[in-house]
């Protein structure tokens, strides 16, 4: 991060609730002002994590998705409005983040993460966040955030059941990476999409809403740390459970680093 700024008189209003939180205060909103977090997709999950983050004060937000508004992306993804079908989804969430706090800078990338651009995109932000909604996108990004050692906070969401946790294994031991779950992404055809299984629109809130604690967390620092935990949510059952990740030795990403720093 850069140094921290003085905060203005407006800025002192907007965040008041904040700064009067003895965990953030003045310091800590200047962190959260100062902070880079790119949005990787700008659909359910990417919706309200940066509609968040935006009005947590988040410096810098970049957003990154190829796609196009569409009718039925309305029904969850509550940054886009009906006027915006067929608009860029990047665009489409730039004018409303900026309409939310004209403070934040918005840096939209209208393409497709690739092993092409993916480290070159990564390489001007602090925190990555992963609102994808494929396999092949979360893995590119756990390997990529290992390389560079940036902070990965990753959710997904499927039907009426949603996941969370955050990786940082470049850390060394105690804190696992995607792949020390999930070794390999599964087959296409294995886990049904969202377009093809449903999902529940306000699913998306909860998980993005989460995303969005946990990405102010990492940035200020405070709280207890999703790394080394995998938080799962039935919101049929309003239940939430936590389950213990452990480091693979035998980790095609990151099994190497068990010697690493604690």
């Amino acid at each position: 991060m850069t140094s921290l700024p003085d905060l203005t008189e407006p800025q002192i209003r907007r965040y008041a609730r904040h700064i009067v939180l003895a965990e953030i205060g003045g310091v800590g909103q200047a962190r959260l002002i100062a902070a880079r977090v790119l949005v990787v997709g700008a659909g359910g999950l990417g919706a309200p994590l940066l509609q968040y983050l935006a009005a947590a004060g988040i410096g810098t937000l970049g957003v990154i998705d190829d796609d196009k508004v569409d009718l039925s992306n309305l029904q969850r993804q509550v940054i886009h409005r009906t006027a915006d079908v067929g608009v860029s989804k990047v665009e489409s969430a730039r004018r409303a983040l900026c309409d939310i706090n004209p403070d934040v800078r918005v840096q939209a990338h209208d393409e497709r993460l690739t092993a092409h651009n993916v480290e070159r995109i990564l390489a001007d932000y602090d925190i990555v966040a992963d609102g994808s909604d494929n396999f092949a996108t979360r893995y590119l990004l756990n390997d990529a955030c290992y390389r560079l050692k940036k902070i990965l906070v990753s959710a997904a969401i499927l039907r009426f059941d949603g996941q969370i946790s955050t990786y940082k294994a470049y850390e060394g031991a105690g804190h696992p990476c995607l792949r020390c779950i999930f070794p390999a992404a599964p087959s296409e055809d294995a886990v049904p999409s969202c377009a093809q299984a449903g999902v529940l629109g306000a699913l998306a809130g909860t998980l993005g809403a989460l995303q969005a604690t946990e990405v102010v967390k990492e940035i200020l620092g405070i709280g207890r740390s999703l790394s080394g935990r995998l938080l799962t949510y039935d919101a049929l059952d309003a239940s939430f459970e936590e389950m213990a990740i452990t480091k693979r030795p035998d980790c095609p990403t990151c099994g190497q680093s068990l010697g690493s720093k604690p």
